[in-house]
């Protein structure tokens, strides 16, 4: 087992990219925390337990700097560490420049910027305590090319693969490395959504030829977070079928 007793929190672990890692990380032998507003995660939590394997649901948002404090402040007394931060939580208000509004603006920023900066500044202490620390939060290849109508959401993306190249920078001396993960187009119930036509469209643009599945993307986070990766720090790692080669 790759993460055998290690103390892993899943953000936005409910559905989708994060369940999958919930789950993939629970069987690889880690202690899961899914933090979601979704009631989702009591039902991945369930199955985790249902299947021996250790997990817990906790409906915060990762906006609530005191809420998200105070968890990871009993989470640290049970068990003594926080190995594992995976910073998946994230939302999309899509419309193009001239039509976004500040409220889509500011509500994408919330979340998928400055609720990852909480939840990071929030276990870096007790991380820096034990010397030891996994720090992987979720990027997009949008962040790196930008796309049609996600103005907020790419400069989000864009800021976490920045602030994970500068936590690395910071937190390396104490043993933690942080990294990020840029997925491409992931079959979630957003992209469910999408017309077939479209998203046929979308597969012909992918030099593999189709779309992710959450457990491809999950894949990458579980290596990041292992100790196999004990000396990769401050890196993006592009998971899109090649779109952004």
């Amino acid at each position: 087992m790759r993460l055998k007793d290690k103390i892993a929190i899943v953000t936005g672990g409910a559905r989708g990219i994060g369940q999958a890692v919930s789950e993939l990380f629970a069987r690889e032998g880690a202690t899961v925390i899914i933090i979601d507003l979704l009631a989702d995660g009591q039902a991945v939590a369930d199955k985790i337990n249902a299947a021996n394997g250790s997990a817990q649901y906790h409906n915060i948002s990762v906006t609530n700097k005191s809420a998200v404090e105070k968890l990871f402040s009993e989470i640290f007394a049970k068990y003594g560490t926080i190995d594992i931060l995976i910073n998946n939580a994230g939302i999309t208000r899509d419309r193009t420049l001239e039509k976004m509004s500040e409220t889509e603006w500011d509500a994408v920023i919330e979340v998928n910027l400055k609720g990852v900066f909480i939840c990071t500044q929030a276990v870096a202490g007790y991380m820096k305590n034990k010397k030891y620390g996994r720090i992987v939060s979720a990027a997009s290849n949008v962040g790196l090319r930008g796309n049609f109508g996600q103005t907020n959401y790419a400069a989000t993306k864009a800021g976490v693969i920045a602030m994970s190249k500068t936590w690395a920078i910071e937190l390396g001396k104490f043993g933690i490395t942080a990294n990020a993960i840029a997925p491409g187009f992931t079959m979630t119930e957003m992209v469910k959504e999408i017309p077939e036509a479209h998203l046929d469209q979308i597969k012909k643009s992918i030099p593999l030829q189709s779309v992710a599945q959450p457990i491809d993307i999950a894949y990458g986070y579980l290596y990041l977070a292992s100790d196999e990766a004990r000396y990769v720090s401050g890196i993006c790692l592009t998971i899109d079928g090649g779109a952004s080669r």
